[in-house]
């Protein structure tokens, strides 16, 4: 792309001063994004031959895929007492197992194939490494594959001992995870394809209308970012935001309950890992019942 306005701070790992500048940033608890990493950028270009994948996702190995009958993609979660106080509620996706070279298939179709009234499928990965609570799944060549996200501190992890494995989602063209805020801090690399960020500062949090503690979807904000109803959520129209579109080898910091919301514009993959928390913007959250 010619033009992308950034708006967020974007440091450059071979600018003398831009790592203690984005230290810095991490330090403050202020989202940034760092580029040009070079250990990362080698896993970006291993990860850039479908051959190179196909070998580690064979086909005969499946995975917890997310599948939406549009293009739009929200977490839930359910328990007894949450399906008792929201009878009506049904759940936005349906999880099922997919392997690489399916999902694959899916996310090449030509356009009209997927368009946002279309099924869609958010293919995942999870690298559990010392998070006692995760089931592992056969991906843990994940750490192999990207040594920065290791349980070590650095510009990237925090709180080594406190990391919750490595995650990948890899998205098809038009996918929108919706808006929700996450309760630890987050680096996110892109490792191919292109994914536009809209951010928002928890003190924003009353005009997103968020769904209450205790919902299916709770932390996450009732409205339809890519089609809001201002009738029924006139609040919306207030709310500030920022934005940053990452490219294959951006590594994205987002503090402890940051807002995002996640547009795919086009084949691409992102892994993630979280390492623990922060109180610094809690208490904006706090205003908005959580």
């Amino acid at each position: 792309r010619d033009n992308i306005y950034q708006g967020l701070c974007v440091f450059d790992y071979s600018k003398e001063g831009d790592y203690e500048k984005a230290m810095n940033y991490r330090n403050a608890e202020v989202p940034f994004v760092m580029r040009d990493d070079p250990e990362v950028l080698r896993a970006v270009e291993r990860w850039a031959d479908p051959e190179y994948l196909s070998h580690l996702l064979p086909a005969k190995s499946t995975q917890r895929t997310e599948y939406s009958h549009d293009n739009h993609f929200m977490y839930w979660s359910t328990n007894k007492k949450r399906m008792e106080d929201y009878p009506e509620w049904k759940n936005p996706t349906e999880m099922i197992q997919m392997s690489y070279p399916e999902w694959l298939e899916k996310a090449r179709q030509p356009e009209d194939m997927t368009t946002v009234d279309k099924d869609h499928w958010y293919f995942r990965l999870i690298s559990c490494g010392a998070w006692e609570s995760c089931k592992p799944s056969g991906s843990e060549f994940i750490f192999d594959e990207l040594a920065f996200f290791r349980p070590k501190e650095s510009l990237y992890i925090v709180d080594p001992e406190r990391q919750k494995g490595v995650h990948c989602r890899f998205g098809m063209r038009g996918v929108i995870a919706e808006n929700h805020f996450d309760g630890s801090r987050n680096s996110i690399a892109l490792m191919g394809g292109e994914r536009r960020y809209i951010l928002s500062h928890p003190r924003n949090c009353g005009e997103m209308a968020l769904y209450p503690n205790g919902h299916p979807s709770a932390r996450h904000s009732a409205v339809d970012w890519s089609n809001p109803d201002l009738k029924k959520y006139p609040e919306f129209k207030d709310l500030m935001v920022h934005e940053i579109v990452l490219q294959a080898g951006d590594v994205l910091y987002l503090p402890t309950n940051y807002f995002h919301y996640i547009i795919s514009l086009d084949l691409n993959y992102q892994c993630n890992t979280r390492s623990g928390e922060t109180d610094e913007l809690k208490e904006f959250l706090e205003d908005c019942g959580f």
